[in-house]
C-alpha cells in the first residue's frame, strides 16, 4: 500500500507540479483547496477538479466563505500577528491559519506527509526564508515544499513551465491573486473586517460597487445592472434603482436617506459632486 501524502492545492501551476511529484515519488495524494473569500489561487473549481481526476487524487474543498471557517478566518485576518503587507494582507498569519487546518485534517485521515507547491523568493510576505522560518516555528511541523527541493527559485517560471511540459499538465494562467493584497483596497478592508461587517450574506457585497462609511453606516453604491441585482437581494437595506440610478445598500436603517443622496449623485448624467472618501 502507497504512504499517503496530502498536498495543499490552490489550482495553479505550482500545485499542480507539486502533486505530480510527490505521485513520481510513489504517494498516493489528497489534493485539499481552501476557497478563500478574498481571492488566491484558481477560481475554477470545475477546472481544479478535473486536474484532480485526470491526476488520480482525491480532492477535497475547505470552503472558508461560510458559517464557522469564514468567522474563524476573519478573526486571524483582524489580528494579524506577524505584520502586512501593503493592503490588509497578514500573509504569514493566512498560510499558518491554512497549515493547521491542514495538519489537523491530515492527523484524522492519519497522514503524515503535508506538502506545498511553494516557491522561495516568489511572494515577498510569504515565501522568503525568512518569513518560511517564521511560519514553520509557528505552526510546529516539517512541511514537505517539493519545488525548493528541486533547486527552483525565484519569480520566474520558467522551471515549473519546462516540468509542466514534461508532465503534460495544462494550468490556468496567472490572473487576479488576493484581493486583501491590493493596496487601493485595505482601507476598505480596514473598516469591514474591524468593524465585524464582513459575514456570509454581506460577503457579496465586499467586491461590487463604490464603498462609503458614514456615521459609521456602511453604504455600496452599484456600478451597472448586474451589481443592482446583487444589492437588491438585501431586502429591506437598498434603496431600489431605476431610471439610470443606480441600487444602493446600507447596513443599518438610519442609512436611508443620505442612501437617496449617494443615489441621486451616481445618476447616469449626474455632476458627481458628492465629495465624501470613498473606502
Amino acid at each position: 500500500m502507497k504512504q499517503k501524502c496530502l498536498v495543499l492545492f490552490s489550482g495553479g501551476l505550482d500545485s499542480r507540479l507539486a502533486v505530480k511529484i510527490m505521485q513520481e515519488r510513489g504517494f498516493e495524494v489528497l489534493a485539499v483547496h481552501f476557497n478563500l473569500p478574498f481571492g488566491c489561487g484558481c477560481c475554477n473549481f470545475g477546472c481544479n477538479f478535473k486536474f484532480a481526476q485526470m491526476s488520480g487524487v482525491k480532492f477535497e474543498i475547505f470552503d472558508v466563505t461560510k458559517r464557522r471557517l469564514l468567522k474563524e478566518y476573519l478573526q486571524v485576518l483582524k489580528k494579524g500577528k506577524h505584520g502586512r503587507g501593503a493592503g490588509y494582507n497578514p500573509c504569514k498569519d493566512c498560510k499558518i491559519w491554512m497549515f493547521k487546518k491542514a495538519k489537523k485534517y491530515a492527523d484524522k485521515k492519519r497522514i503524515k506527509i503535508i506538502a506545498t507547491g511553494e516557491v522561495l523568493g516568489q511572494r515577498p510576505m510569504s515565501q522568503t526564508a525568512k518569513a518560511m522560518k517564521v511560519i514553520d516555528k509557528e505552526i510546529g511541523f516539517e512541511l514537505t515544499r517539493p519545488l525548493i527541493e528541486k533547486g527552483i527559485s525565484g519569480r520566474s517560471r520558467k522551471k515549473q513551465m519546462a516540468l509542466a511540459k514534461r508532465y503534460r499538465i495544462k494550468y490556468p494562467t496567472p490572473g487576479g491573486g488576493c484581493l486583501l493584497c491590493e493596496k487601493a483596497l485595505r482601507k476598505r478592508f480596514e473598516v469591514l473586517i474591524d468593524k465585524n461587517l464582513i459575514n456570509e450574506k454581506t460577503l457579496l457585497l465586499v467586491n461590487i460597487g463604490r464603498h462609503f462609511c458614514k456615521d459609521n453606516c456602511w453604504f455600496v453604491v452599484a456600478r451597472d445592472a448586474k451589481e443592482c441585482e446583487v444589492i437588491e437581494k438585501f431586502k429591506g437595506n437598498f434603496v431600489k434603482g431605476m431610471k439610470g440610478k443606480p441600487s444602493v445598500y446600507f447596513d443599518k436603517k438610519s442609512g436611508r436617506e443620505f442612501a437617496k443622496k449617494l443615489q441621486e449623485d451616481y445618476k447616469t448624467g449626474g455632476e458627481k459632486k458628492f465629495s465624501r472618501k470613498r473606502l
